[in-house]
């Protein structure tokens, strides 16, 4: 039943509509007590009148209004009155992310910040047992402020379903109003199987890929097209669109897996990914032609990086210097921040690259022009080299993987669904960072990883990331955090808890 101007539910007067969706009719109203606006949504017939329904929306209506985000829409309310529920919310000013959108894609920049405050809003519902269900541009309101993560309507609180979760299912879907909004809609909701905070991750993924390039992620011309591109396609890639980094894409990839388990398995992890992105190489806006400063960043930095890793393992030769022009495959571009790697001899360069139909770990000696790309290696980040120059292990698709580097198949190594660098020691041992879980090592051979640091949260530590083996067999590594725990740190295997600060930074450290 629609409302007037003028009509009361409780002490709120109705001052005018806002607008309607399939969770209800949203109206401004004014709270007679209180002398303020607010925003009331009035639930759908079919919840309000059915009693196991309307007691499951209080209970769950109550875990919302638990939630003290700046960043999540205040619950004030909720009532009843002649049959008619409702939801009392703070009213604000702005407009939802979906009218923005239809200007077209946010600034790199905006869109960045947008997601930090949605990542975050999302990550503090989570912790409190709340899972979203139906994140989207139109739930999500640009005010003064930032954004505003509204309407959790279809929210859930706890992991397991409740005993009506199944009747309210069915009802929903009988009554023609789907549980989330389809383009947004992770592949097991629509296999009915039972969907938790990750689905929120995957919408996510596709709300920050949607800002950044200004088109959904997944489109079909029919509702069952629509369907199949989300259960079996890819969307198209993000770095089509100028100075987009190669990071931000393996971020979306990330929480549009389609498995759950090789999704990002919280919000924190991606609230820390995007706080502490890898540093940018080349700054794009300081250059007219972006890829020619990035070809002479790579030679560069591939000089330094050589210059390092010879100073750690291996004294240079006297003749071995190179002069030699570094280009990205015939009709390709590099991808910087996915990573590259000098092998411990300094001849062979292994960097990522993406050219017409081909993509991955490309290899090619210094002084000469042909690379190689390794097959099997899509999707490739942060590769790094074994002491004897003659393997490559590198993450990609939620595990980490070696491959030789005169070609053959890719050989998974074990399960990484975080991988924030790492390095190959001399004993066999690769050691990886995992963000918030902190370091690991595992046997370059395979095996389960073993844990090696925990970030302390007591003293304000988020993650340790970069770990590189010392000469000495000791571990170099990044603790982000705090700025009175934030640095570079050193640490021996013998005994992980005892550990150093050797510079107070919020960088990345490389040995030399």
């Amino acid at each position: 039943m629609a409302l007037a101007v003028g009509d009361k539910l409780g002490p709120y007067e109705i001052l005018a509509p806002i607008g309607a969706g399939g969770m209800g009719e949203v109206y401004r109203a004014r709270d007679t007590r209180l002398g303020r606006d607010v925003a009331i949504k009035v639930l759908p017939e079919h919840i309000a009148k059915r009693e196991d329904l309307r007691q499951r929306f209080e209970r769950e209506a109550r875990s919302v209004a638990s939630l003290n985000h700046p960043h999540i829409c205040v619950l004030h309310d909720i009532g009843n009155q002649d049959g008619m529920g409702y939801m009392v919310m703070e009213f604000m000013e702005g407009e939802t992310l979906a009218a923005r959108l239809e200007k077209g894609a946010l600034p790199l920049e905006q869109a960045l910040k947008y997601g930090r405050q949605i990542a975050d809003a999302l990550d503090r519902a989570h912790r409190a047992g709340v899972t979203h269900r139906d994140v989207k541009p139109p739930n999500i309101m640009l005010t003064r402020d930032g954004v505003k993560v509204l309407d959790f309507g279809l929210a859930k609180s706890g992991s397991k379903p409740g005993p009506t979760d199944e009747t309210l299912t069915k009802v929903l879907t009988m009554e023609g109003t789907i549980m989330g909004t389809p383009q947004y809609m992770a592949p097991e909701q629509f296999e009915g199987r039972e969907a938790d905070a990750r689905a929120d991750i995957w919408a996510f993924g596709a709300v920050l890929y949607e800002m950044v390039t200004g088109r959904k992620a997944f489109e079909g011309k029919s509702y069952s097209s629509l369907v199949g591109a989300i259960l079996s396609a890819d969307p198209p890639p993000m770095t089509v669109k100028p100075f987009t980094p190669a990071w931000l894409e393996r971020l979306v990839r990330r929480c549009l897996a389609k498995e759950p388990d090789r999704r990002y398995q919280s919000m924190r992890d991606i609230v820390l990914d995007l706080e502490t992105p890898p540093a940018e190489t080349v700054a794009a806006k300081a250059s007219r032609w972006p890829w020619a400063v990035a070809v002479a960043t790579l030679v560069l930095g591939a000089l330094i990086g050589g210059w390092a890793m010879s100073r750690a393992r291996q004294a240079p030769t006297p003749d071995q210097a190179y002069r030699n022009q570094l280009l990205p495959p015939e009709g390709g571009h590099f991808d910087l921040n996915s990573g590259f790697a000098l092998s411990p001899d300094g001849r062979t360069l292994a960097f990522l690259a993406t050219a017409p139909g081909k993509s991955g770990l490309w290899v090619r000696p210094m002084d000469g022009t042909a690379a190689q790309l390794l097959p099997g290696t899509q999707g490739a980040f942060y590769p790094l080299w074994s002491p004897d120059g003659r393997t490559l292990a590198y993450g990609a698709s939620g595990k980490l993987w070696r491959v030789d580097a005169a070609g053959g198949s890719p050989i998974a190594i074990c399960d990484a669904t975080i991988y924030t660098g790492g390095d190959w020691s001399p004993d066999g041992t690769i050691v990886f960072g995992t963000g918030q879980s902190g370091l690991r090592r595992v046997p370059a051979s395979g095996g389960t990883p073993e844990p090696l640091t925990t970030p302390d949260a007591g003293r304000g530590e988020t993650s340790h990331r970069w770990p590189q083996v010392l000469p000495d067999g000791r571990i170099l590594f990044q603790v982000v955090g705090k700025p009175e725990q934030a640095g570079i740190y050193a640490m021996s295997l013998a005994n992980p808890r005892e550990r150093v600060r050797l510079v107070a930074t919020s960088g990345q450290g490389l040995y030399a």
